[in-house]
């Protein structure tokens, strides 16, 4: 423990160890979870409709994020926990099953080293602190809810109002008398107004085109990142991601042949703006202060 109090190189190993590991979790997280969202609601559609005899099994077998085991999605061999090595394994079987050596999307290990590169980033902005424990939790957050963005174009209420109310009760705490991100008054002011000012911009566009320029998703998730950051920080993610949005979402739809009216999902825009203004927000923010001043 001393050793990664006072080495930077040690806490960074350990930080990307544990990034690993949590970014093979983050995967699970985003394949299953919209699996389960879709089995409950297939649930509720029988029981209304009292159909249960000509619905899909859907709870015959249990089905979380903890079980099953992993399985190969070409064979449905189970995977052994040496072949299931966070990178390593992906490595060592050169992208493929071990038991029909079917390749395995290389999506899996991109992951992983993702969540390890992101939280070693946060490990050398915050340091040894509880700043940085919490960032952890923000960051590998923000990541499953952009897989789940780009796969299905949903942002789970599971994830997004945990994540909002983890921002207010982080918002509870201080250290010599500083608050690790926001304090208590800024984060509930944050989350109201990354909630309606969103919910502002949805209900104009709806009214003035008659489409919905997004989803209700969008509304929490910028609630959640106010709730973390404080109100202070909005303009700033609101700006960042709108711009991001705009250039990267414009380069996609031109590299996919796709029209300007196909729905590009907003989610991973704002957490990438949420996570580089909760590193680099001040920074940012006193930069641009300096150069109109």
């Amino acid at each position: 423990m001393e050793l990664l109090l006072t080495s930077q190189a040690a806490l960074a190993g350990a930080v990307a160890l544990l990034g690993l590991i949590v970014g093979s979790f983050v995967n699970v997280v985003a394949y299953r979870l919209p699996l389960m969202m879709e089995r409950a609601w297939r649930e509720q559609c029988a029981e209304s409709a009292a159909a249960d005899d000509e619905s899909p099994s859907v709870s015959s077998k249990t089905f979380n994020l903890l079980w099953p085991p992993s399985t190969c999605p070409h064979c449905g061999t189970r995977i052994a926990p040496w072949h299931n090595i966070p990178v390593v394994s992906y490595l060592w079987l050169r992208g493929r099953c071990a038991s029909c050596r079917e390749r395995i999307s290389p999506r899996y290990p991109i992951v992983e080293a993702s969540a390890a590169i992101l939280g070693v980033i946060v490990a050398l902005v915050f340091g040894p602190t509880w700043q940085m424990v919490a960032a952890l939790g923000f960051t590998w957050t923000l990541l499953a809810l952009t897989l789940i963005d780009l796969d299905h174009q949903l942002l789970p209420d599971s994830i997004t109002l945990p994540l909002l109310w983890a921002g207010l009760l982080v918002a509870l705490f201080s250290i010599d008398g500083e608050p690790l991100f926001a304090d208590l008054r800024s984060a509930v002011i944050g989350a109201a107004a990354g909630c309606v000012s969103l919910w502002s911009v949805y209900w104009l566009f709806k009214l003035a085109t008659g489409k919905e320029g997004m989803g209700y998703g969008d509304f929490k998730l910028l609630a959640a990142i106010g709730a973390w950051l404080g109100w202070q920080m909005l303009p700033l993610v609101i700006l960042l991601s709108a711009a991001v949005g705009a250039v990267l979402g414009s380069l996609t739809l031109l590299a996919a042949g796709r029209s300007r009216q196909t729905p590009i999902p907003f989610g991973p825009y704002l957490a990438a703006a949420g996570w580089i203004a909760m590193l680099w927000g001040d920074r940012i923010v006193d930069a641009y202060l300096s150069r109109i001043t």
